[in-house]
């Protein structure tokens, strides 16, 4: 018996109804009011109404009709999670709805505006600063400015269009109601603004629409009403003078969150952004993809007193030295040879990717014709060549394009007409004779092509035994020889 009772006293007591239904309300919510927007877990579809778990002693009911689509269907099914308004609350029900509809009274729509419960209503027609909207089968005005959360450029693509509204005035038993649906929009923006910040953080990578751009970069909001900017410096690897080069308003982009920072106003955040650095940095790769010696295609970038940049490949510019851009004539400045946004092929020379510097050139990619001035000149040879330029000693000479001789003003004296040397202008054209080549130094040294010097035409025949004499140099070596 002693161990019947030992048992009976060691068995936990049965706990009363009171104590489970307690048990069961901990931690539920039984401050609902008027107007407040739960969410809300499905637990039951009926024919009728569909029944909530909104976390208090009292399941929320909504009425089935309003979850339906436009076919009828039910857009929800149980265990779904949905937001929705309480419309009526007492011991025994709470009441939801998207908001309130239908057919109403006056009380109704005073009850909708005390406890800012919102209103489905209807966009009949634009009206002087505003809308005419109809609630309830009753007029109300919407402000224009209460429209949409953004500036209505074409009111006229609401006409037709059903909305929530927040009532914000009801005054003469209902005769002058006005409506906004821009606070509903507002704070459902600041309720998506503040999750969306909660877990935002630096170096991550979002979606987002390219709104504004301004000579200095561009706005992109990342959810509505939150922005960010990307600098200009930031758009692209490539460089650019204005944004529109590279985006437009309206263009979805990816960009990487440089920075989160306080804004000047209050509870207000400022995110910097980045589109370049979504990509990898095309220095990285530089080595792996170019090497000295390549001949590639470019773009003209930049035209500046030295040179020209040229972009190889996105993000990826090198320098033409002004030395480097032609055989054939001698550049001054470069703006006059090429400009910005030109297609021209170059021969990479020299490649730093720690210092991020490309030295190219134009002009080998086109030949040196130095390299062939031993085949085409001879000494002796009398070429009509150009006159480039003149100097205090002597005159420049372009022989072929590219290639360049000196005549020093020392030798002006064996010309039959020296003082006809003299008039002449850059550009006019000038009868020369070779007398010196050294293509490894790049000089060529001239006479005039009417030389009488008796050394000169010595030196002559001796260095062109190969070559066959013109008939003015056969003439003058004839009237030497018989004076010899």
């Amino acid at each position: 018996m002693s161990d019947q009772f030992e048992n009976e006293e060691n068995e936990p007591e049965e706990e009363s109804f009171a104590d489970l239904f307690e048990s069961y309300s901990a931690g539920m919510s039984d401050d609902l009011q008027l107007g407040d927007k739960v969410s809300g877990k499905i637990i039951s579809i009926g024919k009728d109404a569909v029944f909530l778990d909104v976390g208090t002693k009292v399941d929320g009911t909504v009425e089935r009709a309003e979850l339906l689509d436009d076919e009828g269907s039910l857009l929800f099914a149980e265990g779904d999670e949905i937001e929705l308004y309480v419309v009526e609350r007492n011991d025994h029900e709470i009441r939801l709805s998207k908001a309130i509809s239908g057919i109403g009274g006056v009380e109704m729509l005073r009850e909708a505006f005390q406890s800012a419960i919102p209103v489905e209503g209807k966009v009949q027609a634009t009206c002087k600063g505003g809308f005419n909207v109809e609630i309830l089968h009753r007029r109300a005005f919407c402000p224009i400015s209460q429209m949409d959360v953004e500036y209505v450029e074409t009111p006229e693509d609401y006409v037709g269009q059903g909305y929530e509204f927040l009532i914000t005035q009801f005054e003469d038993n209902g005769k002058n109601i006005v409506v906004s649906r821009r606070k509903i929009l507002a704070k459902a923006m600041e309720k998506e603004k503040a999750s969306f910040l909660s877990t935002l953080k630096q170096d991550d990578v979002v979606e987002g629409r390219v709104t504004k751009l301004m000579p200095y970069g561009a706005f992109v909001e990342l959810v509505p009403g939150l922005e960010g900017m990307v600098h200009i410096s930031e758009l692209s690897w490539s460089r650019m003078e204005k944004p529109e080069q590279i985006i437009q308003a309206n263009d979805r982009v990816l960009v990487k969150v440089m920075g989160i920072t306080d804004g000047e106003k209050k509870n207000t955040k400022k995110i910097s952004l980045s589109m370049k650095q979504v990509e990898e940095d095309p220095w990285n790769q530089v080595s792996e993809k170019f090497n000295s010696g390549d001949k590639v295609n470019g773009t003209v970038t930049r035209c500046m007193d030295f040179g020209v940049f040229v972009e190889i490949a996105p993000g990826i510019e090198g320098l033409v030295h002004i030395s480097e851009m032609s055989y054939v004539k001698r550049v001054l400045k470069p703006a006059d040879e090429v400009t910005p946004g030109e297609n021209v092929s170059v021969l990479i020379k020299d490649i730093d990717p720690r210092k991020r510097r490309i030295s190219l050139s134009m002009r080998d990619t086109q030949g040196d014709p130095w390299l062939e001035v031993s085949d085409t000149f001879k000494v002796g040879q009398v070429i009509a060549g150009t006159l480039e330029h003149k100097e205090a000693f002597g005159y420049f000479v372009t022989l072929v394009p590219g290639v360049t001789g000196l005549l020093p003003k020392s030798k002006f004296n064996l010309a039959e007409k020296p003082g006809h040397l003299e008039q002449l202008k850059p550009g006019d054209p000038i009868s020369v004779s070779v007398t010196e080549i050294h293509a490894r130094d790049r000089k060529i040294t001239l006479a005039p092509g009417d030389a009488s010097d008796e050394s000169g035409w010595k030196d002559y025949s001796e260095n062109t035994k190969t070559e066959p004499m013109s008939d003015l140099a056969l003439k003058l070596k004839a009237l030497l020889d018989s004076k010899g």
